[in-house]
């Protein structure tokens, strides 16, 4: 199946729901420095997926897939410290995790079809 826009890209759709849990369960946190990095390491995911989709190269789209992946560890370090700092639930936490890994794997896989 040929991916004609990126919105059709399942790591992209999760990136986007990742991004979105984040920013429900931290609207009331006041830890603006911490807020701020996750949020924008969530964002960074899916709008780096979706630029180097854009680009129409194989060998770009597979660079940003993989600042992508890098976003999505950062996010994973950054859920660790909410954790802890109980910002997050344990259910919370293991959801958002495991939606991590999940949209690891699925960038993993895209950068071997390419």
């Amino acid at each position: 199946m040929k991916i004609n826009r990126f919105e059709n890209i399942i790591a992209w759709q999760k990136g986007q729901e990742l991004t979105i849990l984040i920013y429900h369960n931290l609207k009331l946190n006041r830890d603006y420095g911490y807020k701020d990095q996750i949020q924008r390491a969530s964002i960074s995911i899916s709008n780096n997926i979706a630029e180097g989709f854009e680009r129409r190269s194989n060998k770009e789209l597979k660079n940003y897939l993989y600042i992508a992946k890098g976003s999505v560890a950062e996010v994973r370090s950054m859920l660790y410290i909410g954790k802890e700092l109980k910002y997050f639930s344990t259910e919370q936490f293991d959801l958002l995790y495991l939606l991590s890994i999940q949209i690891s794997k699925l960038l993993s896989g895209f950068i071997k079809t390419l």
